[in-house]
């Protein structure tokens, strides 16, 4: 009997271990006031942030190659926010953020079903259009790339945001 309270013991600890070693990191809720959280928590470091979805074909093309970015340029902050209109698409987003190698990035997911007013806060002309990247430089300027970004135009983005002073 107590070998197997022991064994159920030791097991369960066990498990325990083994999924909270393996549970990704929560996304963040993209909601009202998120986009100036994003920037003031950046605030001075040359920043990327890229809106997508799981339903978008251009994004599942570029995440990979945001995550071999992100990998390859650690001076750079980088922030992820899925802007699907689908709810309930937290499990299939960290499963594609993780496999594209942006888990240790910043991931927001849009947490308001007023889309609407989140896109008019971090942008009041954006219709929602997906991928979007926008980049911030340590005053805090931002261009914007509609679309796919081009990896060589981020690298170059990237080697202009020299170190800080």
């Amino acid at each position: 009997m107590k070998r197997a309270v022991l064994g159920l013991v030791i097991g369960g600890m066990v498990a325990c271990a083994a999924s909270s070693a393996a549970a990704p990191p929560a996304l963040k809720p993209f909601e009202r006031g998120s986009w100036r959280e994003v920037l003031r928590a950046h605030a001075g470091r040359p920043t990327l942030i890229h809106f997508w979805g799981v339903t978008c074909g251009p994004c599942k093309i570029e995440l990979p190659q945001l995550g071999k970015f992100m990998a390859e340029h650690p001076d750079i902050d980088v922030v992820t926010v899925s802007a699907d209109l689908v709810p309930n698409l937290n499990a299939a987003t960290q499963s594609m953020l993780d496999k594209a190698g942006l888990a240790a990035a910043e991931n927001f997911i849009f947490n308001d079903g007023y889309v609407e007013r989140l896109r008019f806060e971090v942008d009041p002309s954006w219709q929602g259009d997906i991928p979007r990247t926008m980049l911030v430089t340590r005053d805090g300027a931002i261009s914007t790339i509609e679309g796919s970004a081009e990896i060589s135009d981020l690298d170059k983005w990237s080697s202009e945001q020299g170190r800080p002073q």
